[in-house]
């Protein structure tokens, strides 16, 4: 199985890029984040790949990180979610914001992306909930229920990209009687 690829980039079109190494171009199928990191053509690149065999010929799959091939591999495992149906949920966002939609049962995240309907979207999200949450580090996601609005602001701040770390420092001390309150002072304390 080919595993990475790794030479000069000799074309680069919105759904695939040809990456040649050793006189052989390869053409890999990635998604619009991967895209974002791969350079110019003439330039050096590594991808990693995952290459998958069917009746109607060979296809590659080309991924910036390590962890965007195992979230592919995850949601191709999904009944109903084929590879270029995984490419396109990719597309939607980075790997973090992706484990972060399923780990808190966001279906509209997936509603969202062509191909996918409603029963597939909680389908990806059922099947996939304890897989991600079990791989994910414990300041990435935050699954609460509750009505602290001291809980719902912190949540609420890292959904905005905030570390856990700065979070705690904005909150420190924070009054307010609602979450959005919390959240307003917080980033007026972050400018």
């Amino acid at each position: 199985m080919i595993s990475s690829v790794r030479g000069t980039v000799t074309v680069r079109r919105p759904d695939h890029v040809v990456i040649e190494a050793a006189g052989v171009g390869y053409r890999l199928a990635v998604s619009a984040q991967t895209l974002r990191s791969v350079p110019a053509a003439g330039s050096e690149a590594l991808l990693h790949a995952h290459l998958a065999i069917r009746d109607d010929g060979m296809h590659l799959y080309g991924f910036a990180s390590e962890e965007e091939r195992e979230l592919f591999h995850m949601l191709i495992g999904v009944q109903g979610v084929g590879p270029k149906v995984a490419l396109a949920v990719l597309s939607g966002g980075t790997t973090r914001e992706l484990l972060n939609a399923i780990a808190t049962g966001d279906s509209a995240r997936f509603q969202a992306v062509p191909g996918i309907g409603k029963r597939t979207a909680e389908r990806i999200i059922v099947e996939l909930r304890e897989r991600v949450a079990g791989s994910a580090a414990p300041d990435e996601i935050v699954v609460t229920k509750t009505d602290d609005p001291l809980a719902l602001a912190r949540q609420g701040l890292l959904g905005l990209g905030f570390e856990a770390r700065e979070v705690d420092v904005l909150l420190d001390g924070a009054k307010g009687d609602s979450p959005e309150e919390l959240i307003q002072k917080a980033l007026k304390a972050a400018r």
